[in-house]
């Protein structure tokens, strides 16, 4: 039986490649350069990318899919993925061009500060499932 939290790390996992599509799809979203958020593409016209940011996008769903077929699996990949997009949140105030390899700035901090949060919630949170066994009367 799958728990709730390795459901979620599927959904997030599976949200994650659809991310990394948008942003290879998106005018530009193929090139390294720029990093600069206010001239980089925008996935979805808001979120400034680069090829390595939606392949970290990318990278990033992979592992929540595989992540997603363990209870500790998927509470690793929460609190840990929670960790790194909270660093990336500080990065992106410090270094808006992630210093000249990956766009930062821009939406993109508000929308990996909402999602370190409620990755680390996710990932903190999450109990085992409790297993039952049947008792012979």
């Amino acid at each position: 039986m799958n728990s709730t939290i390795q459901k979620l790390a599927a959904v997030f996992g599976v949200i994650f490649i659809l991310v990394a599509i948008v942003g290879f799809i998106a005018p530009g979203g193929m090139a390294m350069q720029p990093t600069d958020p206010a001239t980089a593409a925008k996935a979805l016209g808001i979120f400034p990318v680069n090829l390595l940011h939606n392949v970290v996008h990318l990278l990033f769903g992979v592992w929540g899919l595989a992540a997603s077929r363990s209870w500790g699996g998927s509470k690793q990949f929460f609190t840990v993925s929670g960790v790194i997009y909270v660093v990336l949140t500080i990065v992106g105030f410090l270094s808006p061009s992630g210093f000249g390899l990956v766009p930062l700035g821009g939406s993109d901090i508000w929308l990996h500060c909402l999602l370190g949060i409620v990755m680390l919630v996710i990932g903190y949170t999450a109990k085992p499932v409790a297993t039952t066994t049947a008792t012979a009367k």
